[in-house]
């Protein structure tokens, strides 16, 4: 692993015993020696520490970013308020979605959250989408997620004004010399903070963190089977560059400015495609969520048939949810299908393993709104 990157946790992370494999070309920890599922019910019950470093942290100054973002991506950048952050799709002429991000208004700039493996495409898109008016800066600075029903109660210990923060809100607070960039927001369905902070003071943070009883560090595993009982999505597996938002089930991150009869409709990459799949409900695949019963997990790649042995799609995402108590999975399955309750069976190993059509998320969002 000797070519892969390190993050600014990195000795930290292999201090505190964590397993580290490679991951988007980073050394990361896919457990620590809690274990997945413990660490899992951890972030559930109480509060988890990751290490998201690996993250693309990009800000974009210039005349006006908001209105230049708004030609790469499908949602309502102008009318983010400042301090506010958005969901975001970058997306291709045919529709399809090249990566998914968060974008802030920071009031003098945008500051954007990419996927650690699109990093380097998506800085590169921007460079050349947004002109050579407005500067694209990759960020030297770790990226820490605090998440769970208790990351308020620490919060409050280090920085209790960033405990104001509603859902997808986002500050700039001084916290003991260091300047943190906080998000009220998360990728575990949980209550919880996202803090930027410069790479030399992350290790002192974290620790900081750790030492609060509450507190337990939390690997990549654990992280996957919280997205997924959130309902969220993975970027390279439930989207791709040949999935539109609307088969993604993610026709809500399509600003209302950005829609037919908007303000400022289409004028994105696959608009025409995507306005059309709107519109017409037009699509030949639709992302959805998948109880099965058992403890079996169905994997990415399981084929799912109906009732007649017709194939009718393919598991995307899936494990045993630890907080559902039964597999889940996210699945593109035919929209003739894809009903709630709709009885399918997925091939594992040769043997059928039903599973029904559920509502995403699998577990309630705690989101502090």
């Amino acid at each position: 692993m000797s070519d892969l990157k390190q993050t600014p946790l990195h000795a930290l992370n292999q201090e505190l015993g964590g397993k580290m494999v490679p991951f988007a070309g980073y050394s990361m920890p896919v457990q620590f020696p809690l274990g997945v599922k413990k660490e899992h019910e951890h972030t559930r019950q109480a509060c988890g520490l990751f290490d998201v470093s690996h993250m693309g942290q990009v800000r974009v100054t210039g005349p006006s970013p908001a209105q230049a973002m708004e030609t790469l991506v499908c949602a309502d950048v102008v009318g983010i308020p400042e301090g506010g952050q958005r969901y975001a799709l970058f997306t291709n002429s045919e529709g399809g979605i090249l990566d998914d991000m968060m974008i802030v208004n920071q009031g003098d700039a945008l500051y954007v959250v990419v996927n650690a493996a699109c990093k380097d495409a998506d800085v590169a898109l921007m460079r050349v989408g947004l002109g050579t008016e407005h500067e694209v800066e990759v960020l030297d600075r770790a990226l820490l997620a605090l998440q769970g029903p208790q990351a308020s109660q620490v919060m409050d210990r280090l920085c209790p004004a960033a405990c104001e923060l509603s859902f997808m809100q986002h500050g700039r607070f001084e916290v003991d010399g260091d300047t943190l960039w906080i998000s009220r927001s998360g990728y575990t369905g949980e209550d919880g903070f996202e803090i930027s902070v410069a790479a030399e003071a992350a290790e002192k943070l974290a620790r900081w963190f750790l030492a609060q009883t509450e507190v337990a560090p939390i690997g990549l595993g654990a992280r996957d089977s919280l997205r997924l009982e959130a309902g969220l999505c993975l970027y390279g597996h439930d989207i791709d560059a040949t999935t539109t938002p609307v088969e993604a089930s993610l026709a809500w991150a399509v600003g209302k400015a950005r829609r037919i009869g908007g303000e400022r409709e289409a004028g994105f990459p696959g608009a025409d495609i995507i306005l059309h799949q709107m519109q017409a409900k037009d699509h030949r695949r639709k992302r959805v969520g998948l109880v099965g019963e058992g403890r079996a997990p169905v994997r990415e790649g399981c084929a799912l048939y109906d009732a007649d042995d017709n194939a009718i799609g393919e598991v995307t995402s899936g494990s045993f949810g630890p907080s559902v108590g039964a597999p889940v999975a996210m699945a593109y399955v035919k929209p003739e299908v894809a009903q709630l309750e709709t009885t399918l069976y997925a091939d594992v190993r040769g043997k059928r393993l039903p599973m029904r059509v559920s509502r995403m998320p699998f577990v309630e969002a705690n989101y502090q709104r």
